[in-house]
């Protein structure tokens, strides 16, 4: 096994600690998300979906940054974390739709 790229391709490697590296490196990709908050409300004939938006680098146009995504024409929803990891889910979702 190469330690060339600094991660254990093992799940039942322990740290010196006695913690499961895999764990530590799923904790960590975690806490380095997005962090965004989002909520929405239902009426009685209408909802409502509200989030934070915040551009990652001052180079991207901040009206492109969107959480918010059209599945069908009556389908929506609100994908907050790695930007890839949600583009990819919501192109899967159109496709499964």
């Amino acid at each position: 096994m190469s330690r060339d790229s600094n991660y254990d391709h093992h799940i039942s490697i322990f740290s010196p600690q006695g913690r499961l590296y895999q764990m530590e490196y799923a904790f960590k990709a975690a806490s380095s998300a997005s962090g965004l908050t989002g909520i929405a409300l239902r009426g009685k004939d209408t909802a409502v979906v509200v989030t934070q938006r915040k551009v990652p680098d001052r180079l991207i146009v901040p009206t492109s940054v969107s959480h918010v995504h059209n599945v069908t024409a009556k389908i929506g929803v609100l994908a907050t974390g790695m930007t890839a990891d949600c583009h990819s889910a919501v192109q899967r979702m159109r496709y499964e739709a």
